[in-house]
């Protein structure tokens, strides 16, 4: 049975007609037209459909209706500040970090709620807080380093464009804090030596084998 349920839902107070018990990502994708976070195993374990649910990462495919009522909810098409990117979108580009995109929203709102914690942290960290999604392209390393990439670009809080030291090249950066070049084999593989690709099951954080391919 259909009841009127009240949401914020990236700035916007909304009113959504829909059984308590459809799942947020129904209600995002089919009534909000919010397309942008993705159905992946329903299980809430592969990260695709992840949103910020007052402001902390949550899978969107296992939340009832209900339990968002009178919540704040941010997906990926909320991190932009009008035309201006977040950073970490920004950073996404420029590293050219995506592959094949499905599972990059759901990572997007992951990495900012961690920057806006977080401000410009080491790969390992990243690794960690982005163990949870899964990408079946092996992107990781490149995602992981436009995370790093974003905390440079001053990406604390939700779409502001990067100024002063936010715009320091990463690769140039002190490599005790946030070293991601490429050629640094053992700061890549101490956060991502596992990183999970879809066929192993594994997460973006280390594993046994560190079979990633970065493509």
């Amino acid at each position: 049975m259909e009841q009127t349920f009240e949401l914020t839902v990236n700035g916007e107070r909304r009113q959504v007609d829909a059984d308590a018990d459809s799942t947020l990502l129904h209600v995002l994708r089919e009534v909000l037209g919010l397309k942008g976070s993705r159905f992946g195993c329903g299980l809430g374990l592969c990260g695709a459909c992840f949103v910020l649910l007052d402001g902390r990462p949550a899978p969107s495919c296992d939340i009832p209706l209900w339990a968002a009522t009178g919540r704040t909810v941010t997906t990926v098409e909320g991190l932009a500040n009008g035309d201006v990117p977040h950073p970490v979108q920004r950073a996404f580009l420029d590293e050219q970090a995506a592959q094949c995109g499905y599972c990059v929203s759901g990572i997007l709102v992951s990495a900012a709620a961690l920057l806006a914690e977080h401000p410009q942290p080491h790969e390992s960290t990243v690794a960690a807080a982005l163990d949870r999604h899964l990408c079946r392209c092996g992107a990781q390393r490149r995602m992981v380093r436009a995370v790093v990439r974003a905390g440079w670009y001053g990406a604390g809080s939700t779409g502001e464009g990067g100024t002063g030291a936010g715009d320091t090249d990463p690769s140039t950066s002190d490599p005790s804090t946030s070293d991601t070049s490429a050629s640094d084999t053992s700061t890549t593989d101490a956060s991502t030596s596992g990183a999970r690709s879809g066929a192993s099951g594994s997460g973006a954080n280390a594993g046994a084998s560190g079979t990633a391919v970065d493509r």
